[in-house]
């Protein structure tokens, strides 16, 4: 009795279902892959933006401050400046860190400034007795130093700058 032998052929029939397959499997994974990136991607872009709103914010508050010092030794009152200097420290012995300041503020605070004159600090009228007492400072600078955040609403980043100014 002859036995019956499928033909080479026949017995590859079903290796193309099992490659198949795995090809599939391996496309799913790669689009699972793009999907993460992409929304890694998103959120990195969400972030950058956030970040650079409450730069953009604080820019705006610290030019705001300036504007609203310039016009009180100026005695003048430009459109546009609104009077936000929250503190006028004038004693040079009285230390003032921006980070520690801007550390103190919270998501909460949408925006605060800190106007401090350092004038008498370089012209001499501390008690650092550096150079000759004058009794006035024609030479006016501030140290301002802003916080605000990138949405009151929804506040996802805060950013602080800190400016030497001179009216």
């Amino acid at each position: 009795m002859a036995r019956f032998q499928p033909s080479p052929a026949r017995r590859q029939r079903g290796a193309v279902l099992y490659i198949a397959l795995i090809m599939l499997v391996l496309l799913a994974l790669l689009g699972i892959v793009g999907m993460q990136v992409a929304g890694l991607q998103e959120r990195m872009s969400s972030n950058y933006r956030a970040v650079n709103l409450a730069f953009q914010e604080t820019e705006a508050l610290t030019r705001s401050a300036e504007c609203a010092l310039e016009d009180m030794i100026n005695r003048t009152s430009t459109a546009g400046c609104t009077a936000v200097v929250a503190a006028d420290i004038q004693s040079c012995d009285t230390g003032f860190d921006p980070g520690n300041w801007a550390a103190g503020r919270s998501f909460a605070e949408t925006g605060a400034v800190n106007a401090r004159l350092i004038g008498p600090c370089i012209s001499g009228n501390s008690t650092l007795d550096m150079g000759a007492a004058v009794n006035e400072d024609p030479n006016p600078i501030y140290q301002v130093t802003a916080y605000r955040v990138d949405d009151p609403g929804n506040p996802t980043a805060q950013a602080v700058i800190d400016t030497i100014f001179r009216p």
